[in-house]
């Protein structure tokens, strides 16, 4: 039983140890100069204005969602593609059907302009 674990197991413990090492040597190696213009807000380059609480479009956070919900139907190919042997034909048609599904949810939002920012 713990012999179909470990190769996960090794791999889980190669990538902890991996993040470790990385952060830690940035923070060893890493410049650490402190100052005003350091703690200022930064956004790729542009500087800051305004406030922070100016609202967003509805359609913002709508495309968000859907992107994470795309995300995550995608995981579900994953085990898929690991049992695709074992699953034969009728696993191969199910996922058709699974993947035709989230193509006709992703056209349907695309038709309604769910993906489109009206300025």
């Amino acid at each position: 039983m713990f012999s179909v674990y470990f190769p996960l197991l090794l791999l889980f413990g190669a990538v902890m140890l991996f993040v470790v090492a990385t952060m830690g040597l940035t923070h060893l190696l890493g410049p650490k100069r402190a100052g005003t213009q350091k703690h200022e807000a930064f956004e790729c380059g542009i500087p800051s204005q305004g406030d922070a609480r100016t609202p967003f479009s509805v359609q913002y956070f709508v495309v968000a969602i859907l992107f994470v919900l795309f995300d995550v139907e995608v995981i579900f190919l994953y085990p898929w593609a690991v049992e695709f042997k074992q699953l034969g034909w009728t696993g191969f048609l199910e996922v058709c059907l699974f993947s035709i599904m989230v193509c006709l949810g992703f056209f349907y939002l695309y038709r309604h302009r769910l993906f489109t920012f009206k300025k």
